[in-house]
């Protein structure tokens, strides 16, 4: 890895874990910040709902790092983050508490793609996962550090206090980015125009392939991410205690996903890295039938349900930025975009298909939940195979698709 990376990529997990802080830190507060802001359940999640729709406009604004460069796409995005988090400590009102769930979401959706097209031009395709696995340690980092922060700073100062850290932090970050990162122009043969690249990414066949492989595996995610821990509440009669440790659970099944593709992805290759996880997680949501019997083997379960999750979704991302390189950070964009309707998707699906498995006594409740999760997975697998590298073979040379000579 070149010694500018060594410096960048360290920088790009620091930046990533507060941005995925004030976005993962919601779930768990949402009690306290309703308390401070005076609403209820209903109009919170009103809130949450707005925050996802908003999400379909992240691909307009993500944008700007194919038209203006990729550095002024990560400042961009940086802007919006400070705005949001500085809007609801100046004036800590409902409208303030949408507008930080808004600009924070579209913020990540500007800053990653702009971050992730930045690293596709730069690191040579063959060891981008590696790279691009470390860059993904910050979602994890933001739940196992940062949200036992913010629950820090709530328990001492009020509900208000973690925004002002907040956005701190993200002028903090502004000014090491500007200083740390060249600025960089679009390349002769990227395209600015946004609707020109839409228009691109969706008449081309390997591209849409890669929406909807994000748009299923997400969904099949969130299928057993909203009702897990319904799930153990009815199963095992346990509340708070376990809620808890399945927290802990996912947490580490993530850094164990990002991990293994750190380790792993690069050697495998991208593409069967993906397919490997998809089978794996098919695999681990049918096992959650015969380890969910008991509290240990349920957590067990869901540990290797996520890791493989993880392991795929990660996997997928340096596999991506080859996707369609003349458009690189809207691609990516799009593909955040797609995971996030996949996962709108699946959490309107999961309580109508839990309800229903619950029906049928001689049956398991998440019988139904884990069917439609694997089927899913194979609905990934299938839009996999369509999937191509664009520019994987001309890592080291230019063409009219716009990919970057690299050299190591």
């Amino acid at each position: 890895m070149k010694k500018t990376l060594l410096v960048q990529v360290p920088v790009f997990i620091a930046i990533r874990t507060v941005l995925s802080t004030m976005v993962r830190m919601v779930y768990p507060f949402l009690p306290v910040f309703g308390r401070g802001l005076g609403v209820d359940l209903y109009l919170l999640s009103y809130a949450l709902t707005l925050r996802s729709a908003s999400g379909i406009f992240g691909p307009f604004l993500a944008s700007v790092g194919d038209s203006r460069g990729r550095k002024f796409g990560m400042l961009f995005g940086l802007v919006l983050f400070t705005t949001g988090a500085a809007a609801l400590f100046i004036r800590p009102t409902y409208p303030a508490f949408i507008a930080m769930l808004i600009f924070g979401i579209i913020a990540n959706f500007v800053f990653i793609s702009s971050m992730q097209a930045f690293l596709g031009d730069r690191v040579p395709y063959e060891r981008r996962g590696l790279v691009m696995a470390l860059t993904e340690f910050g979602w994890a980092f933001a739940f196992i550090l940062g949200v036992p922060a913010v629950g820090l700073i709530i328990s001492r100062n009020g509900w208000q206090a973690p925004f002002i850290w907040l956005a701190a932090l993200g002028v903090i970050s502004l000014f090491v980015l500007h200083w740390l990162l060249p600025w960089d122009r679009p390349h002769s043969g990227q395209t600015n125009n946004f609707w020109h690249n839409l228009r691109g990414v969706f008449t081309y066949g390997p591209a849409v392939a890669g929406l909807l492989l994000a748009m299923c595996l997400t969904s099949s995610n969130e299928l057993v991410n909203l009702i897990f821990g319904v799930w153990l509440e009815d199963t095992f009669q346990v509340k708070i205690a376990a809620l808890a440790a399945a927290s802990a659970v996912i947490g580490l099944s993530e850094l164990g996903g990002e991990g293994l593709v750190t380790a792993f992805v690069d050697r495998l290759g991208k593409r069967r890295s993906v397919g490997i996880g998809l089978i794996l997680n098919s695999v681990a949501a049918f096992a959650l039938l015969w380890l969910g019997r008991s509290l240990t083997g349920a957590m067990i379960g869901l540990f290797f349900f996520y890791l493989t999750f993880e392991f795929t979704i990660v996997s997928a991302l340096p596999l991506m930025t080859e996707v369609f390189p003349a458009a690189r950070a809207t691609f990516m964009s799009l593909f955040l975009a797609s995971t996030a309707l996949g996962r709108a998707l699946g959490s309107l699906a999961a309580p109508w298909l839990y309800t229903f498995g619950r029906l049928w006594e001689a049956m398991p409740s998440l019988l139904i939940i884990i069917l439609a999760a694997m089927a899913l997975d194979m609905a990934a697998l299938i839009a996999l195979r369509a999937v191509h590298e664009h520019g994987a073979r001309a890592v080291d040379s230019t063409d009219d698709s716009g990919v970057i000579p690299i050299k190591s």
